[in-house]
């Protein structure tokens, strides 16, 4: 038994895909921006509450190319930083600097503090570098950055690799920094809903594990709590109480405090929960595969839909067979996992927005589709899945 997915809005891309990434909704529901970054620039557009455009686009030049670091806009659009290789950069939409912090660069050999991009744009050892990773704080007045240090001013034990900071967002002072103890191929930031003084940092080390960190900044003093090792941090609920994580291995899905306990037994081991894909069950080769053990594993995307409700996917393992799944979880009640059904086909991973919905890329990575849950049909799906547990 399946639950079914009701298309909400379809929102166009504001930028063509051949020049741009794929296209994201950010922000709070009574604050969305679509944002995309481009070959020269990111672009945000406030939407209103049935995700239509509301209001002016607004345009950020870019001071490297797209594919030299990550990017962040603030919640109401009127600045975004760049994380780059060798700077965190805010830009104005005038394209004005607004402040640079430097930082030691991020392609590993490299122990040089480069002034500028141009410094090392041609360099061929340069091409791939890590990254780190920025994020604006609930309220926008704090920018949070995960750098490789050293920074040129300031002392740092000469075993730190990564440092984590938090910024004043109108005038670049650095007010806190620590030990990230991590050495990362890249990050993320996941904000705290409600509480500027709280962020989440999910960190990458390729196949050396995936540290997860909890930071907390009372305007005083920064403090980082080193959570489960080796967890993907994919979510926060709308109070900021749980956490969503995906085990790096991929194995387990969680809903965990800000601690990093698991809360209530809410852990989900993918070879229990996932049934076979249906396209497995057509006998001969495959099927025979599939029982020889065809592993199920999460994807690192999804989120919560709101408080106690999650959406998960495993379009990874499902390749193998067909098209790949989404899953409603709910993690209220008896705790359930149970398939989405679209009534049109869909593909890649789901973004959670709270407030129910969530969003998919078109292939041509053009067009967002924004979901939401056929009420009508959903809640006698989810107690016959939880009867079955």
């Amino acid at each position: 038994m399946s639950v079914h997915a009701r298309l909400r809005a379809t929102v166009p891309a504001p930028l063509p895909a051949s020049q741009a990434g794929p296209p994201e909704i950010t922000g709070p529901p009574e604050r969305r921006l679509l944002v995309q970054r481009g070959d020269g620039e990111a672009v945000a557009q406030p939407l209103d509450d049935d995700f239509a455009p509301r209001g002016a686009c607004v345009r950020f030049p870019a001071p490297w190319p797209r594919h030299r670091g990550t990017w962040e806009v603030a919640p109401d659009a009127s600045l975004a930083v760049f994380a780059g290789v060798h700077a965190v950069r805010a830009v104005e939409p005038s394209g004005a600097t607004r402040w640079e912090v430097r930082h030691g660069c991020w392609y590993g050999a490299c122990r040089e503090l480069h002034t500028s991009y141009e410094a090392y744009a041609e360099r061929p050892d340069h091409r791939y570098p890590e990254s780190g990773s920025v994020g604006f704080s609930a309220d926008g007045r704090l920018v949070w950055a995960h750098v490789r240090g050293p920074l040129p001013e300031g002392e740092s034990s000469p075993d730190t690799a990564d440092e984590w900071l938090v910024v004043d967002a109108v005038s670049g002072r650095v007010l806190g920094r620590a030990d990230a103890e991590a050495v990362a191929a890249g990050s993320d930031h996941l904000p705290h809903p409600t509480d500027p003084g709280q962020m989440g940092l999910s960190i990458g080390e390729g196949q050396d594990g995936a540290p997860l960190r909890w930071g907390r900044w009372d305007g005083t003093e920064l403090t980082v709590d080193r959570l489960e090792e080796d967890q993907c941090l994919l979510g926060l609920s709308p109070s900021g109480d749980r956490l969503m994580t995906v085990s790096h291995d991929q194995d387990s899905l969680a809903v965990r405090d800000s601690c990093g306990a698991v809360v209530d037994a809410l852990d989900w081991d993918a070879e229990t929960v996932i049934p076979r894909h249906p396209d497995a069950r057509a006998g001969g080769e495959a099927d025979e595969a599939d029982e020889d053990g065809v592993g199920h594993c999460w994807d690192w995307a999804g989120g919560f839909l709101d408080e106690t409700t999650l959406i998960a996917s495993t379009t990874e393992c499902d390749e193998e067979w067909g098209r790949g799944r989404h899953w409603l979880v709910a993690a209220a009640g008896a705790p359930a996992v149970v398939p989405i059904t679209y009534p049109s086909q869909v593909t890649g991973l789901p973004t959670a927005l709270r407030g129910g919905v969530w969003s998919t890329t078109s292939d041509a990575r053009d067009v967002l589709h924004v979901w939401e849950l056929d009420v009508t049909r959903t809640l006698p799906a989810i107690r016959h899945a939880a009867a079955e547990t």
